[in-house]
């Protein structure tokens, strides 16, 4: 018996409004935002602020549409595991079918406001994003495949393709170099949490390729994928999209990187293990946030110094 078929049907919900937040996901959702502007702001066109921030607010509200559903679809298993077992419906503060409606709602609004203040190949890519992500990602990879996070971390590497979409009307290598350091970037991130929690996923059932394949064939994956995240997130600043602050970083932080992964791949039992994957898994983000905060700042710097100069003369 699963943990949805034990929720009383007529159950009365004790949601408050910060449950109903904690179901859009928040962390997950603000780097869904970042990314988008970066790929908006890489678009050879400037965008009109209003349109942009309408535009931002739709994929952001698509965002949490998607972790409402995943955390709709996925209940039975975040009951059983430390790290979500305090989720609203598992402690049944919000009531599966009243998350399923919320994300549904969330989608249709994004969606509709995007294609009505962006573009509509832009939203049709958002309800795309939403459907990979609640779809092929939650309901069917996830507890099918130890390969789950390679093919469903498309869905959190689409943002600032959709961005880029929504500024210009098409797709370009820029946005899809984006994509491509997000999809790479994922598996090393997310496999070092797992060395680390993999009890969890074995009580919860989940493929994840500790459990399947063994924490030694793991830490090969992250190092392989960390190899290949390298010189892929350097990108960027090869083709000319970026500036050469970009370029320097993006080897320093990369650098950085292969040397965490290479520590967790030397390094296999005791506790030492756990310390340096939870050290990768925290560098990951650092990472990630620093590759696009550049992106995002030197594209804003001539932006606002374009409005300054506007407003004194």
């Amino acid at each position: 018996m699963t943990f949805l078929s034990q929720v009383p049907s007529a159950a009365i919900s004790s949601a408050s409004p910060s449950d109903y937040f904690s179901l859009l996901k928040p962390r997950v959702m603000s780097l869904v935002i970042f990314t988008a502007l970066a790929g908006m702001l890489l678009a050879p066109v400037p965008v009109n602020p209003i349109v942009g921030f309408a535009s931002l607010l739709a994929i952001a509200v698509g965002a949490g549409a998607s972790g409402a559903l995943n955390m709709w679809y996925d209940a039975d298993i975040d009951a059983v595991m430390k790290r979500t077992a305090k989720r609203p419906i598992p402690l049944g503060r919000v009531l599966p079918q009243e998350a399923q409606a919320f994300g549904l709602t969330l989608t249709l609004l994004s969606v509709f406001t995007l294609g009505v203040v962006a573009n509509w190949l832009a939203a049709a890519f958002l309800a795309f994003t939403i459907f990979f992500y609640v779809v092929i990602y939650t309901m069917w990879l996830k507890r099918s495949t130890p390969q789950n996070i390679v093919i469903g971390g498309a869905a959190g590497a689409f943002p600032p393709m959709v961005g880029y979409v929504a500024a210009t009307g098409q797709f370009s290598l820029s946005s899809f170099i984006l994509f491509a350091i997000i999809f790479i970037w994922t598996p090393p991130h997310f496999w070092a949490l797992a060395l680390v929690r993999s009890e969890d996923y074995r009580q919860a059932g989940i493929p994840m390729m500790p459990n399947v394949r063994g924490s030694d064939h793991t830490r090969l994956e992250i190092l392989l994928y960390t190899l290949v995240l390298v010189p892929v997130g350097v990108l960027p600043w090869l083709f000319g999209f970026t500036s050469l602050a970009y370029g320097i970083i993006s080897i320093t932080l990369g650098g950085t990187m292969l040397f965490f992964a290479a520590r967790v791949f030397a390094v296999r039992t005791g506790p030492q293990a756990d310390r340096h994957a939870k050290a990768l898994f925290g560098f990951s983000i650092l990472y990630l946030f620093l590759l696009f905060a550049e992106i995002v700042i030197e594209r804003l710097i001539p932006i606002v110094a374009s409005f300054v100069a506007q407003v004194i003369g």
